[in-house]
């Protein structure tokens, strides 16, 4: 069977799609003329997040765990992209067994939709696979430093679990498959409290609470807004490489780099606050993105503080700086930033 590209396919499944990448990659895939069909269980995802698309005579949404025997209406598709798994830190260290069942389980069901179907699966993975990396930055051949009984090891090792399982079935099975490693991805529809540091920093700021610092604040991290990640995402499923494939913006920043932006950016006067770094929480975190540029043609374009700026911008529209001013959640400046935004 042949594989065109997601633009002429004629329905293309999204697992995850409710999610924060999952759902932005939806809208994508419906402007260039794809049926989709979008799977989530709303265990981490947001539902309101997919409500402007369930008008769209091209979008369907079921809820449904992955883990569990796909609905009939998934065996009709040509494209899998596979996000469905927590990301969140804080959901994760939770539930880790769902977390490694997300991963695990849910890709060999999809990976038997694919051989089933003769779909082609692009499976998210993370840069979670390389652990506290030993390698700096880290390309994709690195095979990671990471502790298979952590309290990260039901993500991390679950992920790298999943990218066993696709290169066993394109190996054994054929099955056609593509492998995108994310770095950390931020933008609008991060969901606040999610553990993640760009959503944390940006509530706690508009709030005027203290920012919570992890550690001393010295270990980095490489930002890459949510558009240009998905725009890696379907350059990678169009075309013939199979990846793995980082998909991240190789600029890195510290955290204290990263609070102080996000302070200037709010115009708010929060202080730092300091917590001991969580176990396993990697000390440095950049990529090596010259696998990307050379097959896909693809690098972020969007700087980080035009991308904070929007994010930021997602966040006080949930609610108006007055209104979060009055019940004091906002500092006055910040109120008058985001007035302005």
């Amino acid at each position: 069977m042949k594989n065109p590209p997601p633009s002429t396919a004629h329905a293309v499944l999204v697992t995850g799609a409710a999610g924060f990448v999952g759902s932005h990659l939806c809208e994508r895939l419906l402007e260039r003329g794809c049926r989709v069909l979008a799977l989530d269980n709303l265990s981490s995802g947001d539902a309101r997040h997919l409500e402007p698309l369930q008008r769209h005579p091209a979008f369907r949404f079921l809820h449904h765990d992955i883990t569990e025997p796909l609905p009939a209406e998934a065996h009709a598709v040509e494209r899998i992209f596979n996000l469905a798994c927590p990301a969140s830190p804080a959901y994760y260290r939770r539930h880790p067994v769902a977390t490694v069942l997300s991963s695990a389980v849910g890709a060999w069901r999809l990976l038997e939709l694919a051989q089933l179907n003769g779909a082609r699966l692009l499976h998210v993975s993370t840069s979670e696979v390389y652990g506290d990396p030993q390698v700096h930055p880290q390309p994709e051949h690195y095979w990671g430093h990471v502790n298979p009984i952590g309290e990260r090891s039901c993500y991390d090792e679950g992920k790298r679990c999943a990218e066993a399982m696709c290169m066993a079935y394109a190996r054994e099975r054929g099955v056609v498959v593509r492998l995108a490693r994310l770095f950390n991805c931020y933008g609008p529809r991060l969901r606040p409290g999610d553990g993640r540091v760009v959503s944390n920093f940006v509530v706690q700021a508009l709030a005027g609470r203290p920012l919570t610092v992890y550690g001393d604040g010295r270990q980095t991290r490489s930002f890459c807004y949510v558009d240009d990640t998905v725009a890696g995402l379907l350059a990678l499923m169009d075309g013939e490489t199979v990846g793995p494939i980082n998909l991240g913006n190789p600029e890195e920043h510290t955290m204290l780099e990263l609070a102080r932006r996000v302070l200037r950016l709010t115009s708010s006067r929060s202080a730092l606050e300091f917590h001991p770094l969580p176990a396993d929480d990697p000390v440095r975190r950049k990529p090596d993105i010259a696998a990307a540029q050379a097959a896909l043609g693809w690098a972020p374009r969007i700087a980080l503080d035009d991308g904070l700026a929007r994010t930021i911008g997602y966040f006080a529209a949930l609610a108006a700086p007055a209104q979060l001013q009055a019940q004091g959640m906002v500092s006055p400046s910040a109120a008058y930033s985001l007035s302005r935004l």
